[in-house]
């Protein structure tokens, strides 16, 4: 009998290995399953205008989906870059691999159905079916008003075609795997009215993507516990780290001394109408911030933005701003 048991674990342990085999390729060859909705936006002048807003100055797609120029403080767009993506997130910045954005310009998209862009945006899975690494944070897009998600559909649907294909990202081992069960269908929530001030604040914090930035991330993904309390890092290219605010309202070390006023003004320093982003030396103070994209937003939407923040349970976390990177 004693000579049986190590067959019998043998054969115990290779049904385990042949189990967990299967299961990861059903998950990568069967996962995500998002069928694509019957979806077709009409692309109104109203349409196009939220969404350029929306583009540019709350979601900022914009910002990820074209060239940076880190030169410069704050990173500002490349003129005649806007939506060809490339930018890329790799180990560096903490991510399990290395994505790049998608070029969201009409040569990219013009052989996508509206359907199919709205399932990308909203559901995190690609017009051939593979799932998006929620740098784009999909999972918060899904719960956007539809309209507003035509919006930015309409208007991206406007912009000038640049010819550039990205090369495709490639996420490291079990990441590739993983990632196959981020992606959900999109669970839409009406736009509160901008009257409620704090329930419109937390849906415009939602689609601004705050929390993605001000919040630290272990392999990539934010740490929900310690939300908005700032401390994520980024390695920009001079090797400092940057490291996002607490935007908590803690009297120490988050916002909770800000008034509106200086919030709103913060934003508004930066508008290009009267700001140019001044050259940088290597070491000067950076900022992640796409300040000179979110100056663009409207006055009563940062207000609302400050009421939701201001109306979160405080975090006492100090963050010091930058560091030499090791």
């Amino acid at each position: 009998m004693k000579k049986k048991w190590p067959k019998i674990l043998g054969g115990v342990v290779a049904a385990l290995v042949l189990i967990v085999v299967l299961v990861i390729f059903y998950i990568v060859l069967f996962l995500p399953n998002i069928p694509v909705k019957d979806v077709k936006v009409e692309p109104t002048d109203a349409r196009i205008q939220r969404g350029k807003y929306l583009a540019n100055h709350v979601m900022v797609c914009m910002d990820c989906h074209s060239t940076r120029d880190w030169s410069k403080f704050s990173g500002p767009l490349i003129t005649g870059t806007e939506g060809k993506g490339g930018e890329i997130f790799d180990e560096k910045l903490g991510f399990p691999g290395q994505f790049r954005s998608a070029n969201i310009t009409p040569f990219h998209l013009n052989d996508w159905t509206d359907a199919e862009i709205y399932r990308a945006i909203t559901s995190g899975v690609s017009r051939d079916g593979h799932p998006l690494f929620p740098i784009m944070p999909y999972p918060a897009y899904g719960k956007l008003d539809t309209e507003d998600i035509y919006c930015v559909i309409a208007y991206i649907r406007s912009i000038p075609s640049i010819d550039y294909e990205p090369s495709r990202s490639d996420p490291t081992f079990p990441m590739n795997v993983i990632l196959h069960l981020i992606p959900r269908k999109a669970d839409p929530h009406v736009r509160p009215p901008a009257t409620d001030t704090l329930a419109y604040g937390a849906y415009l914090v939602k689609a601004s993507g705050c929390i993605e930035c001000h919040t630290p991330a272990e392999h990539g993904q934010i740490v929900e516990s310690l939300a908005f309390s700032g401390g994520r890092e980024f390695q920009m290219p001079d090797g400092n780290l940057l490291i996002s605010p607490n935007i908590t309202p803690d009297q120490e070390t988050g916002i909770g001394k800000w008034t509106k006023e200086a919030f709103i003004f913060r934003f508004r320093t930066y508008d290009l109408a009267t700001f140019r982003p001044p050259d940088l030396q290597k070491g000067e103070m950076q900022s992640i911030m796409p300040w000179t994209m979110y100056a663009g937003m409207d006055t009563n939407d940062l207000k609302a933005i400050y009421r939701y923040l201001h109306n979160l349970k405080p975090v006492k976390n100090k963050v010091v701003k930058t560091k030499q990177a090791i």
